[in-house]
């Protein structure tokens, strides 16, 4: 039978889906009618594209690394070893750093800070709910855990690794299957350029 908190965490991750769409569809369609202050084809526009494919790589690399050390356990027990002994939440950091690189294939910083912000308006509600399961499910062990280490913002001086790993190859895999999906921004924003390029969409403004 499904608890109320794991239904209550079930409903709001459908939430997320929905919320992450349409704050997609709302800086895409900023996207469409915005462009670089030096143009596509200018120096900063690419500077930003590059930033950001450094900012999805990292991202992938990052949330793989992650994966290894959760392995679908976050809602069976507490992880608190490598990455999750410096922050409850480095998928979610990670994601971050994705939601930016994304952005940036815009080549604008706007847009790319404005991805980062609907990121984390988005998964800071998700992250909610799931402290409100894990603190129903664990109890006193997890609001140790949380008085211990900070939400997302790591801090490195608390860090503890495990000295072996048991991997979960079936994670591992979505979550780098998952994490390929942040380069599909790339055509998406090549198209936007060219459509602006060829008089498609109307460029109303130039974002730094």
């Amino acid at each position: 039978m499904t608890t109320a908190p794991a239904l209550d965490l079930h409903i709001v991750q459908k939430i997320r889906k929905v919320a992450v769409g349409l704050s997609l569809l709302v800086l895409i369609g900023l996207a469409l009618v915005s462009q670089s202050f030096g143009g596509s084809d200018g120096r900063w526009h690419e500077a930003v594209e590059a930033t950001g494919l450094a900012a999805i790589l990292v991202a992938i690399v990052g949330r793989a690394w992650c994966s290894l050390y959760v392995g679908g356990r976050k809602k069976a027990e507490i992880v608190a070893r490598g990455p999750y002994s410096i922050t409850r939440n480095p998928l979610y950091l990670f994601s971050f750093v994705a939601a930016f690189g994304m952005g940036a294939q815009s080549g604008t910083l706007t847009i790319a800070l404005l991805f980062v912000i609907a990121a984390i308006l988005v998964f800071s509600l998700t992250v909610q709910r799931e402290e409100r399961f894990l603190r129903a499910q664990f109890g006193a062990v997890y609001a140790a855990y949380v008085a211990r280490i900070p939400r997302f913002w790591p801090r490195f001086s608390l860090w503890q690794d495990e000295a072996e790993l048991t991997i979960r190859p079936s994670f591992f895999a979505v979550t780098i299957r998952d994490g390929l999906t942040f380069f599909l921004a790339i055509p998406l924003f090549e198209l936007i350029d060219a459509g602006q390029q060829g008089g498609t969409f109307s460029v109303l403004a130039h974002l730094i």
